[in-house]
């Protein structure tokens, strides 16, 4: 019988331009399912940094809150970045999007110089600190490099973003849908996910590769 994990899954909004990408995230909660294990999700109860119309592109003049955009994809069982508590999960994992370089931090508009959300930062550095695996997908993994300095991720091939990671002190690995990066001195694993041109079948592969490789890291 597999063991059964405790996973806390931070979402960044609702919707790929502006918020969590929702392919990703339901497909890392289906993963951590099927890997018979257990999920909470989280978000930073924040103004979301803009609205984008998905179906034009477009901006809209809209004020959206990250926690309550979250909940679309959490079914409404989510709770509040800041009642996260390292002590209560055996990993942690985020999905990507833009609301990752949007809301979550300011990746989008300073690249390397960036500032990362207080919670954020704290949820990460809390589960190194205690020797936690940590995941991140898509663009998520250019904010561990933020964080965790000097730690090795994979965003695919994007040769900018792979720059930037290198600015921020971090090492980066090309990587395919399917391949996963682990950096086991901070017990981080990453996937490019839709950084690479992928369709949802390739995209459930290379989760479900993280979240069984977080799985072997908690031991």
């Amino acid at each position: 019988m597999k063991n059964s994990y405790r996973f806390a899954v931070v979402l960044s909004g609702s919707g790929v331009y502006d918020g969590a990408e929702i392919q990703e995230a339901v497909l890392t909660l289906l993963a951590i399912n099927k890997a018979g294990s257990t999920y909470q999700c989280f978000a930073p109860d924040i103004k979301q940094h803009h609205v984008i119309n998905h179906f034009t592109g477009k901006e809209t003049q809209e004020a959206r809150n990250v926690l309550v955009e979250s909940a679309r994809i959490a079914r409404g069982k989510i709770k509040p970045l800041s009642d996260f508590n390292a002590s209560q999960f055996d990993v942690l994992i985020f999905p990507g999007g833009f609301g990752v370089a949007k809301n979550l931090s300011t990746l989008a508009f300073e690249g390397s110089n960036c500032l990362v959300n207080k919670e954020v930062e704290i949820a990460v550095l809390e589960m190194h600190k205690a020797n936690k695996p940590i995941g991140a997908l898509c663009i998520a993994p250019a904010l561990m490099a933020r964080i965790l300095k000097g730690a090795t991720v994979t965003i695919g091939d994007d040769k900018e973003t792979a720059a930037t990671i290198v600015k921020m002190n971090g090492v980066h690995q090309p990587k395919m849908y399917y391949e996963i990066c682990i950096d086991t001195k901070f017990k981080l694993v990453t996937n490019p996910c839709y950084m690479l041109d992928s369709n949802i079948s390739q995209i459930e592969v290379g989760v479900a590769n993280v979240v069984n490789a977080l799985i072997d890291l908690v031991n």
